[in-house]
């Protein structure tokens, strides 16, 4: 027998994931009085933010701020309106039908009338080491983020499509020097970024190598390389590294059961937050395959938390109305 489910046991807005979209529609819904639950990961709450030093272009900051100071500020912020955040991780979703279910790694089950989905998105690494001790000190995923910081220095960029030559480009207004480095002799980058990225003086190509290592104190100050073509090691001496070998949204807990793009990414109508199932809402990388910035991600989840808003209302009419319906006319 099933066991039936309350209405005062179903929540108005379940928000899966945190960062700057899961937050700002806690923030957004927690003002329209929906009492959102959170759930923020347990070793993943504030996104790949809370892996970022310095933060310079998000607006409001104009010293600027640490990654993981602008995240427990969005978070104390959600939680001054009343959202209910969680360090806690949903390991199954069930998003058909009007109640969707959510399991917990705690073993619990929540339900909700609506769900956010705002798992973001993880940055391809490239495995080596030293990468993941001089992150944030030399080694970066975003040249939008952290280009400014690398004014004059030489510095290195690992991959070789359209998303490479976007940030090796990107980083010549800053850097003195720009290796670009792919572990084959051409590119697989469009024809037109290729060109453009060939054309600049400051960009110099190193074929057919791989980086095996990142070394520094502290800081990046030289790279092991290995060629791909005879495995001779050699090394080069650079201040940054940028990895740009791609990234993946984090779909795999839904993927089954919602539309998604070629790029991977959460299918969306339009430029709305909408996904392929009533009820169910994205925000941030997790349907943004191109922008990837703390500022549309926040604004994602406020674009997500204003959707919520009329599907919860419109459903609220549609109930009231068929109540309305059935019952017996008046004598």
């Amino acid at each position: 027998m099933t066991e039936q489910i309350l209405p005062d046991q179903v929540h108005d807005v379940v928000i899966i994931g945190s960062g700057p979209a899961g937050y700002t529609a806690a923030v957004y819904t927690a003002r329209a009085n929906l009492s959102p639950v959170v759930l923020a990961g347990s070793v993943t709450a504030g996104g790949e933010l809370m892996n970022t030093t310095e933060v310079e272009n998000f607006p409001g900051f104009p010293e600027g701020i640490q990654g993981p100071d602008l995240m427990m500020n969005m978070e104390a912020q959600a939680r001054r309106f009343g959202a209910d955040i969680r360090h806690e991780d949903a390991t199954e979703v069930k998003l058909e039908g009007t109640v969707k279910e959510i399991t917990l790694g705690s073993g619990g089950v929540l339900h909700a009338r609506s769900v956010i989905l705002a798992t973001g998105s993880a940055y391809r690494e490239l495995g080596v080491p030293g990468e993941k001790e001089l992150s944030g000190h030399g080694v970066s995923w975003c040249a939008t983020c952290d280009g400014f910081f690398f004014r004059e220095q030489v510095i290195a960029v690992v991959g070789g499509g359209d998303s490479a030559m976007e940030e090796a480009l990107f980083l010549t207004k800053f850097a003195s020097k720009v290796y670009v480095i792919h572990r084959r002799d051409q590119l697989r980058a469009s024809q037109i970024m290729a060109d453009r990225a060939k054309a600049n003086e400051k960009i110099e190509f190193i074929w057919n190598s791989e980086v095996t290592e990142v070394r520094g104190e502290g800081q990046v100050s030289q790279l092991g390389m290995r060629s791909t073509v005879d495995d001779t090691e050699s090394s080069l001496e650079v201040t940054g590294l940028f990895i740009a070998i791609g990234h993946d949204p984090r779909v795999g807990l839904f993927k089954d059961q919602l539309e998604l793009t070629e790029d991977g990414t959460l299918q969306v109508d339009g430029r709305t937050s909408k996904t392929s199932l009533p009820g169910v809402f994205a925000a941030g990388d997790v349907l943004d395959p191109h922008y990837r910035q703390a500022i549309t991600a926040a604004g994602s989840g406020c674009v997500a938390a204003l959707d919520v808003e009329h599907y919860l209302a419109d459903t609220a009419d549609s109930d009231a109305a068929e109540t309305r319906a059935a019952q017996p006319a008046s004598v």
